[in-house]
């Protein structure tokens, strides 16, 4: 069992495939996410990982928080949230999990806040089909009708499906499709939609009922911190490449100035 990742809504589009149909998508962005704290069998009962996205002002953060933090070496983070993983699976602490965590064509499981629709009725909140629209109902036609019994036993059950509050909870929607993923961009792109409003947050995990591709990453896709992202490696290759012509051109430079300097003391000494 794998870590899952936490990652930001930010909204949807459309990818065209190569055979021209295009595909209705979420976008995820991960901001940075990584690995905060260890959980083990031997410390803690349970072997987890604990993860933390984004940037949160020191001022917003307890003092406690900050010496979590703090151990960890870890900036403080905006979200934190945990992953059962099975102990081959464990990550470094401070390891920055990437996008390509997720192999295309993988299923996911995404779980968020729903948006929140207020107070519903029965017919909304919970699919009911109304009364009669017609005769004998008057106005009262997308009310959810009785809710109790007789005199035995003259309550309503608790749980009963009634007019309420309805959406602000959280929800799991199992077996999405990644159609694509952005590592340098850290973007992840899932077919369909993901619970929750734009900018909420959305922990993927590898879907439950579904087997893991055998091309996705074990224990993970990750970097430390001290490893270099793509485009600042290659800006580094060719400043390493160009040192050592520098240093032998320095190098030419100082015996040519030995060189005069030796030819000027035999003139003065002359």
């Amino acid at each position: 069992m794998r870590s899952g990742v936490i990652a930001q809504k930010m909204g949807m589009t459309r990818l065209f495939m190569d055979d021209g149909r295009h595909v209705p998508v979420t976008v995820l962005k991960l901001d940075n996410c990584q690995v905060v704290s260890q959980r083990t069998v031997e410390k803690d009962g349970y072997t987890a990982l604990q993860l933390g996205v984004g940037k949160a002002k020191v001022k917003n953060v307890t003092k406690a928080v900050r010496g979590h933090f703090a151990v960890s070496k870890v900036e403080p983070k905006r979200k934190i949230a945990e992953f059962r993983v099975s102990p081959e699976n464990l990550v470094d602490i401070g390891a920055e999990i990437t996008a390509d965590h997720f192999v295309e064509g993988q299923y996911v499981d995404a779980s968020g806040t729903s948006i929140g629709k207020g107070f519903a009725g029965g017919m909304k909140r919970h699919n009911f089909g109304g009364l009669r629209a017609s005769h004998g109902v008057s106005v009262s036609h997308r009310s959810h009708g009785s809710t109790g019994q007789c005199q035995d036993p003259g309550k309503v059950f608790k749980g009963k499906k009634m007019a309420g509050h309805m959406g602000a909870a959280k929800t799991t929607t199992q077996n999405l499709e990644v159609v694509r993923t952005d590592k340098d961009k850290g973007l992840i792109m899932i077919k369909g939609a993901v619970p929750g409003s734009k900018g909420g947050w959305v922990l993927l995990r590898d879907a439950t009922k579904r087997s893991l591709p055998d091309d996705a990453p074990t224990p993970g896709a990750f970097r430390m911190p001290g490893d270099l992202a793509p485009e600042a490696a290659e800006e580094a290759a060719p400043a390493e490449e160009a040192a050592p012509e520098a240093a032998d051109a320095a190098e030419a430079t100082e015996a040519e100035n030995a060189g005069d300097a030796n030819d000027t003391d035999g003139k003065d000494a002359s």
